[in-house]
């Protein structure tokens, strides 16, 4: 039941912000782009709650637990730290240009394609977590939960799948605020990743049995063919 009212307590926090921070940078709660992206995030978010408590709690424990951890390398907590701002401030940015300076002209047609490029990357995002019960929120190494070494799923393809599909997931969160402006932090939303990937695979490699020779298996980080 803990587990449950954390959820709750987090996802209603969590909304409140996201919408403040949405509405407060359009200037108005008339902004139907802020109202569509709210409205699937919450059913989404339901969603996968309900499906995590049952399926995988010790997963759910670990995602709602805070961004900044004791466990948790120093070089992680200086780079998730701009990560998230980039991403608060990226949201703000992009429902001001929509819906405040009216930078960006964007179809509803886009927009709709955009709930469902939203709906695609939560998807790979949740089958990443589906296979991977140790895919925790910060860097580190779950050595009371018998962290192994996951190799199928999304994880034969690239080493780190979550960040895939957050990169999807933020380019959507753009589209459907209307913003094409707000596509442009992607690029630096992607290099502060990379250089997250390179402190993960650093603790990983060290800490945790099998990864390297992993490593030598599975060549891409992010994207096949390409890094």
């Amino acid at each position: 039941m803990g587990l449950v009212l954390n959820l709750i307590v987090q996802t209603i926090v969590w909304y409140g912000v996201m919408g403040a921070i949405i509405f407060g940078a359009a200037g108005t709660t008339n902004y139907v782009g802020g109202w569509l992206y709210l409205g699937e995030m919450i059913a989404i978010s339901v969603v996968f709650g309900a499906y995590a408590v049952r399926v995988d709690p010790g997963l759910l424990k670990e995602r709602l637990k805070p961004p900044l951890q004791k466990d948790q390398p120093l070089a992680d907590k200086l780079i998730l730290v701009p990560v998230l701002l980039l991403v608060f401030a990226g949201m703000g940015f992009m429902a001001a240009d929509a819906a405040r300076w009216r930078w960006s002209v964007m179809p509803p047609s886009v927009q709709c394609a955009g709930c469902g490029l939203l709906l695609a990357a939560f998807l790979f995002i949740g089958w990443t977590m589906r296979t991977n019960s140790f895919a925790a929120p910060v860097v580190k190494l779950q050595k009371d939960r018998g962290q192994t070494v996951i190799t199928t799923g999304p994880y034969a393809i690239v080493r780190h799948p979550m960040y895939s599909g957050a990169l999807f997931y933020f380019a959507a969160t753009s589209l459907v605020l209307g913003s094409w402006w707000g596509l442009a932090i992607i690029p630096i939303l992607t290099l502060l990743l990379g250089i997250r990937i390179g402190i993960e695979e650093k603790t990983l490699r060290v800490g945790l049995a099998g990864y390297e020779p992993y490593m030598r298996h599975v060549r891409w980080r992010l994207f096949p063919f390409i890094w």
